[in-house]
């Protein structure tokens, strides 16, 4: 399912125009900066927890030093934050069966 399918199945289960849905996703799920309301909740560092469905937060990934597999060169990996979901515990049971 894309972007528009979800928007169309959004219209048709709340009542909303097909443009207004498309509104609402985007306003959810933008990742462009300071645009998404998931995505400038995880760049503040917070979590976004949907109940039953999962939440969405950031991680820290340490410095590491790894090897450059064509030159077998040892190099610096500088840290990061990376996003993940954890699908709650309704979804994981429905997906299941």
């Amino acid at each position: 399912m894309n972007k528009k399918e979800m928007a169309a199945k959004l219209a048709k289960k709340s009542g909303l125009s097909q443009v207004k849905a498309m509104e609402v996703i985007t306003l959810l799920f933008d990742a462009r900066p300071r645009h998404g309301i998931i995505a400038v909740e995880l760049d503040a560092g917070r979590k976004v927890t949907v109940p039953g469905f999962g939440t969405f937060g950031t991680r820290r990934r340490a410095a590491r030093v790894g090897t450059n597999p064509s030159t077998g060169d040892k190099i610096e990996i500088a840290a990061k934050n990376y996003p993940y979901f954890r699908p709650g515990k309704t979804l994981k049971e429905r997906v299941e069966e």
